[in-house]
């Protein structure tokens, strides 16, 4: 989680003037912000998260308390698998996170039927990898998307137009369930080396290999 700092100053003489910090992890945003209130001339400090709500530091503190029982920090890895003679597709996610001091891993996968191509194979996996972060209670926070399609990745980011019909459903779902969350996403594209591990799921999924794991790392 990060904030930025907005602090009212207030001078030994004249008038009183505001300064805004870059974006700052949360714990150090806080640090500095004790340290500004040490000088003895904050006339107020404020701060601003990524969803652009303001806290007072009381509030912030609070906040940052209740981040740390909740999942965040979260990189979430998707990737769909196609076999294009059943019309198979094998969805593979991995998400990393953090709750509690400590660090986690999903992995998953699932086969669906009826799919028509890999594009569409794809964003069925986003979708799932979506629907696992609500399933784990993922809120009002910034999440990072990686994945090798930089067809999906960049229609979502809107980089990229999409003059498919069946296509442009699938991004109505994704920004529909995403607000519905309140999840701030960051859309970026790895290489298919880069994603194996989402990769190697989705291939074990149309191998018939079933992969269901949450575990402590």
């Amino acid at each position: 989680m990060q904030f930025q700092i907005i602090w009212h100053y207030q001078p030994p003489k004249g008038k009183s003037c505001s300064f805004t910090s870059e974006w700052l992890e949360a714990n150090a945003a806080l640090l500095l912000a004790a340290d500004l209130e040490r000088t003895g001339r904050v006339k107020e400090i404020q701060f601003v998260d990524e969803q652009q709500q303001s806290w007072t530091l009381k509030e912030a503190k609070k906040l940052l308390k209740e981040v740390e029982t909740e999942p965040h920090d979260i990189i979430a890895y998707f990737d769909g698998g196609y076999n294009k003679t059943e019309k198979l597709a094998g969805l593979g996610i991995v998400v990393y996170y953090k709750k509690n001091g400590k660090h986690f891993r999903i992995r998953q996968n699932e086969l669906l039927q009826e799919i028509t191509s890999n594009n569409e194979a794809e964003y069925v996996a986003f979708l799932y990898v979506v629907d696992q972060l609500e399933l784990l209670g993922a809120h009002h926070l910034k999440v990072v998307f990686r994945g090798d399609s930089q067809v999906v990745l960049n229609q979502l980011s809107g980089e990229w137009p999409c003059f498919e019909d069946q296509f442009n459903r699938y991004l109505d779902r994704i920004e529909e369930k995403l607000q519905k969350l309140g999840i701030s996403p960051i859309y970026e594209a790895i290489s298919r080396k880069q994603n194996q591990e989402a990769d190697q799921l989705a291939t074990q999924a149309l191998q018939g290999i079933d992969i269901s794991s949450h575990a402590e790392r």
